[in-house]
């Protein structure tokens, strides 16, 4: 791909400068691979503002991925085969987690992630499963095994409802940051393949240093292809990124980097029409127009395209992500209270082997007893604390504590913050103090596919 002498310069994980593709130029290149005008009809959306708690849940096949994006959450996972989340599970196992995810949860849609699931055996018949026990499966994936389209043709008769494809960046920025040379070109002909098709698509981003002046050009490829929706993902530190030094001001752009060049693409796709959603970002750091877009973890567990927090709480766990075992015992969300008081004397009883079996069920059936006596939205609304505050270490500048919005705002994650410190913050003035996490989402449009129940018009 040729460079242009007026290419901005970034610097990759060794030091080096990288000449960097012009977002215009990429998109140009990108649009002649993934557009078409065969393009097949899918189903219609309906639109709605009604914010209720997501019936979707999520599962975790197995740490095995064909690509090493480097802010994978995962990423000592994918590299280690000997960790006991690498290897897919079986076919069994991943049915009985779908059956688990609809007996015990009430989930009603699915998103299938890996490492990469289009890799595993068993996808394309847990896919089937998933339909024939009413849970609407959505595959999260890098998209590489559709660039043949026999592949997609697979999918969209097992009944795969849509895709979710990681556009982590155009051209060679997204080849760097997947390490993978080839894999752009390889991803823009599988959304190519996907409309021929029918196959419906979303994109996922994560909002990294190199993809940000590509923001504008990724919401154009979204509207040239017909994409549903796209998110904009923080580069967080969950699970292995945690560890170490995986992240750093070389890899990780500051919010007010990213934010001119958010603001711009979520002005394209509010345009057109396309879904947007902004992921673990302060809610100051957009533009006034874009809040409706913005989802911190109270926000979450109202967007029906992101995962129960009951259900993702069970699949979550170890043995419900890892090859060898049986599924552990379901478990009801509980107030955080309860966990407290319980937590240490269970640990010490799981410690006595007469009792370590039964324990889990005995402490499931208590804890959904304690979660049935609380209001669903403030007991999901407390999950939602307890995920920020405790796992994350989400924070507050000092002049957060006059932002009138600062109890339906995470703030900043505790990692972001070491690198950079807190003093983006701009407080949020209005006439009264903001508390239902709804209050901004409820604005927003969401595109709900008209098999769906229970979403009122």
């Amino acid at each position: 791909m040729p460079h242009s002498s007026s290419n901005s310069e970034l610097t990759n994980d060794t030091g080096q400068n990288i000449p960097e593709v012009q977002p215009e130029e990429a998109l140009e290149h990108a649009l002649g691979l993934a557009t078409t005008s065969d393009v097949a009809p899918i189903a219609k959306l309906r639109s709605t503002k009604v914010r209720r708690i997501t019936r979707r849940g999520v599962m975790w096949l197995g740490q095995t991925c064909n690509l090493r994006c480097h802010f994978c959450y995962f990423i000592e996972r994918i590299k280690t085969k000997s960790h006991p989340e690498h290897a897919f599970m079986s076919l069994e196992k991943a049915k009985k987690v779908c059956d688990t995810l609809v007996e015990e949860y009430d989930n009603n849609a699915i998103d299938i992630q890996g490492g990469e699931p289009t890799i595993w055996s068993g996808c394309l018949d847990l896919v089937r499963h998933c339909r024939d026990i009413g849970l609407i499966p959505t595959l999260i994936t890098n998209a590489l095994v559709l660039d043949k389209r026999e592949n997609c043709e697979k999918y969209l008769e097992a009944g795969l409802r849509d895709l979710l494809v990681s556009v982590h960046g155009l051209g060679e920025v997204h080849d760097r940051v997947v390490a993978q040379p080839g894999a752009h070109r390889r991803q823009m002909i599988a959304l190519k393949n996907c409309q021929e098709v029918g196959i419906p698509f979303r994109f996922n981003c994560v909002l990294s240093k190199s993809v940000a002046p590509q923001l504008p050009a990724i919401a154009k490829l979204a509207v040239a292809t017909g994409a549903r929706g796209v998110n904009f993902l923080a580069f967080n530190p969950f699970e292995d990124q945690a560890k170490g030094e995986l992240r750093s001001a070389e890899n990780v752009p500051r919010y007010s980097e990213v934010v001119p060049h958010l603001n711009e693409a979520l002005d394209i796709l509010e345009e057109a029409g396309i879904e947007a959603n902004v992921r673990y970002y302060p809610l100051c750091s957009v533009d006034e127009r874009h809040r409706k877009s913005m989802y911190n973890f109270q926000q979450l567990t109202y967007d029906h395209h992101e995962w129960d927090y009951a259900s993702w709480t069970w699949t979550g766990m170890q043995p419900q992500r890892m090859r060898e075992g049986d599924v552990s015992p379901p478990r009801a969300l509980a107030g955080t209270g309860a966990l407290h008081v319980l937590r240490k004397p269970v640990n010490t009883l799981m410690k006595v082997p007469v009792l370590k079996q039964a324990l889990p069920k005995i402490h499931g059936a208590v804890m959904g007893k304690i979660g049935g006596l609380r209001d669903k939205d403030s007991l999901y609304a407390e999950n939602a604390r307890v995920r920020a505050s405790l796992h994350c270490s989400y924070t507050y500048d000092e002049r957060c504590s006059g932002c009138s919005v600062k109890e339906i705002c995470d703030g900043f994650h505790g990692d972001y913050s070491a690198i950079f410190g807190t003093d983006e913050a701009e407080p949020i003035a209005t006439d009264t103090a903001i508390r239902d996490p709804r209050h901004y989402i409820s604005r927003q449009v969401k595109n709900v596919e008209p098999e769906d129940e229970g979403w009122a018009l």
